[in-house]
């Protein structure tokens, strides 16, 4: 006698071969995503070479933010690192736009620019503008390139006090200070720098330019007196004082990066 066959039941090899069907659907599409993405990231360093193009634009602060007015070094900084790391990359383009900014923003940048040098050349191209703290950190770049027309150098520091301590009293506001020491409420706007404080405030600029033009002289073989006075110079004058390396522009500057990395091959 036959025995009827249960419509619902379904052998237990069928279920087998649809599960490792949907499987090897899974991990095909998965394989083609990750290709995909490859595909990506390769075309996208290819495109320039291997070079890694990073943008340092506006005043130059501590921190972790960009805007249009500002960057901020952990973030030029992280950039520096994660390039130097990324084994698609061959070579660094700092992107220079900025007048400068703190000198402790400067220095934070530069730690991660060396760090960066010890793995990739670090080529740096100069835009509208970089002079001052900038320039300190483009000084300790493999090359510099820039336009004729670009302002560089300015190298110096400087501390302004601006004091409305007679426009309080003409239009009638008493400020009243208690202070811990004599030097607490140095800066203010509602009084005049003390002579005791000028001297103070100028060691600090002194010492700190002199570590700044020390540093500068130390990465480029440039006469101090061609920089010491603070003033912004033009690139197609800085180029014949060795301030700058060579006039060109992005493109430029990325040829040279992989001129460079092809040399370190």
């Amino acid at each position: 006698m036959a025995i009827p066959l249960d419509p619902q039941a379904t052998p237990s090899g069928s279920h087998a071969g649809s599960g490792l069907k949907w499987f090897l659907v899974i991990i095909i599409c998965l394989l083609v995503v990750i290709g995909s993405f490859i595909v990506v990231l390769f075309l996208e360093h290819t495109d320039e070479g291997g070079v890694s193009v990073i943008r340092m634009e506006g005043t130059m602060v501590t921190g972790d933010f960009s805007d249009i007015d500002m960057i901020g070094s952990e973030q030029v900084g992280r950039q520096l690192r994660d390039a130097a790391d990324d084994p698609m990359t061959n070579a660094i383009v700092l992107r220079v736009n900025s007048a400068g900014g703190t000198p402790a923003a400067a220095q934070e940048i530069i730690r991660d620019l060396e760090y960066a040098k010890t793995k990739k050349p670090v080529v740096v191209s100069m835009g509208d503008m970089a002079t001052s703290a900038a320039y300190y950190v483009s000084a300790h770049a493999d090359r510099i390139y820039a336009n004729p027309d670009t302002f560089t150098a300015g190298v110096g520091v400087i501390w302004t006090f601006a004091d409305i301590s007679n426009w309080n009293t003409r239009e009638g506001y008493n400020i009243s200070v208690i202070k811990s020491g004599d030097k607490k409420d140095m800066g203010s706007t509602a009084r005049p720098i003390s002579d005791d404080e000028r001297g103070y405030a100028q060691k600090i600029v002194n010492d700190s330019f002199e570590m700044f033009v020390t540093d500068v002289l130390d990465q480029r073989v440039i006469a101090r007196s061609d920089i010491d006075d603070g003033r912004v110079i033009r690139g197609a004058d800085a180029v014949k004082i060795n301030i700058i390396d060579e006039l060109g522009n992005l493109n430029d500057a990325i040829d040279g990066a992989k001129a460079l990395a092809e040399k370190r091959d």
